[in-house]
């Protein structure tokens, strides 16, 4: 098992330094224009108060997280770095299981002393481990940035903990979500295609729910269940849409587990 944990790991290495530094980047990047924005934060009200509410709902900006305060700010510079956050997590979860039949090496791999059960446990703990180094940059990125270009502003540190804690689930909701749906079909072709098709899709279904204040729409989209807005103004997790995502997660592994097993693998 260790060996393969560590090829794994080794197959991941790349991405995990182009996805680490790309979503630091982005985070510190876009929380350096905070300065410019609190010199004159009356006149940036004024140009938000000119947008549709329904603009604003979409990114999840209200009355109660002003873009013109830290955390409002921070709030905003957070959702939009789900994305990528959920594009890699997408990407392993459709590439850990479906690899070995893309490149041929399936045969290879399963005639190895070693069981499915192992197989799939070592690939999914190579995967999490490769988005927890990422995770982990993250918070670091994050927390500097709100201290480095906070132009002297009082925040409530304590609610970006809490914010930055959910990275953990929103990545395994992608990727345990990536790795059943892997399983469930023949073959996938492009990974890419079908890890940006389920993170926009989910990230346009919380816009949709947030534009006709539908909660039915955001219960299956982790940008809901792992919302900013709610986090960084109430201080905790929506525990219902909190027990939905982690029932998903649970769910989703159990699945690819037992499917993988019984999963007809398709090689030369």
């Amino acid at each position: 098992m260790m060996n393969i944990y560590l090829f794994e790991l080794k197959r991941y290495k790349k991405s995990i330094i182009i996805w680490s530094v790309a979503i630091s980047f982005w985070i510190l990047f876009y929380m350096a224009f905070f300065p410019m924005i609190a010199s004159d934060t009356t006149a940036f009200d004024i140009i938000m108060e000119e947008f549709p509410p329904e603009f604003l709902a979409a990114f999840g900006m209200n009355s109660n997280l002003p873009m013109s305060s830290v955390l409002g700010y921070f709030g905003l510079t957070f959702s939009m770095a789900q994305i990528p956050i959920a594009i890699q997590a997408s990407n392993y979860g459709f590439h850990t299981l479906s690899v070995e039949e893309r490149e041929l090496t399936a045969d290879f791999l399963l005639t190895k002393p070693i069981t499915r059960s192992k197989i799939i446990i070592t690939k999914f703990l190579a995967a999490f481990t490769s988005l927890t180094i990422v995770n982990l940059f993250i918070w670091i990125s994050s927390i500097a940035s709100v201290y480095l270009f906070n132009s002297g502003y009082a925040f409530e540190l304590t609610n970006i903990i809490i914010l930055l804690t959910t990275v953990t689930l929103f990545q395994l909701f992608f990727l345990s979500v990536g790795m059943v749906i892997s399983v469930s079909l023949r073959k996938i072709s492009s990974v890419l295609s079908f890890s940006m098709a389920l993170s926009f899709g989910l990230y346009v279904l919380n816009s949709l729910k947030s534009i006709f204040s539908s909660d039915i729409l955001g219960y299956i989209s982790p940008y809901t269940q792992y919302s900013h807005a709610y986090i960084l103004v109430e201080g905790h997790y929506n525990p219902l849409l909190t027990v939905i995502s982690v029932s998903i997660i649970i769910i989703s592994l159990v699945m690819s587990y037992f499917l993988y097993l019984k999963r007809n693998i398709h090689s030369l």
